[in-house]
């Protein structure tokens, strides 16, 4: 498995366990995602701080998660990115429509105020 899935209270933590988000891994990754999804959970977090590669399939598993996340209501963060990674997203201009911080805690963090405004709407 080149991933790990924690699963909180609110939110599940998928940590990628490889240098390269490709081909090769971002099939297996996209099932995850939606799996983690159909049980319940509308916050995840993608964490890529071991990941130093990401071609456009690694993309597209990135805005699955992200239009999973939009779909049940719920936020999607990205944590951890490597320059090479942040830079590829940046060219990509996925960085205006994706929600990225720094730290797991900071996702963390991020996801409660998500919570917070949510409920303060309703």
């Amino acid at each position: 498995m080149n991933f790990t899935t924690d699963k909180k209270e609110k939110y599940a933590l998928i940590s990628l366990k490889a240098e390269k988000l490709d081909s090769h891994i971002s099939p297996s990754l996209k099932a995850e995602l939606v799996v983690v999804n159909a049980e319940g959970y509308k916050n995840i977090i993608l964490d890529l701080s071991e990941t130093r590669y990401c071609d456009s399939s690694g993309l597209s598993a990135i805005l699955v998660a992200n239009r999973l996340c939009k779909n049940a209501s719920g936020s999607f963060v990205l944590t951890g990115l490597q320059r090479s990674v942040s830079k590829l997203i940046s060219i990509s201009q996925l960085d205006t429509i994706l929600n990225i911080v720094p730290s797991i805690e900071e996702a963390t963090d991020y996801l409660a105020m998500e919570d917070v405004e949510r409920s303060l709407d309703n």
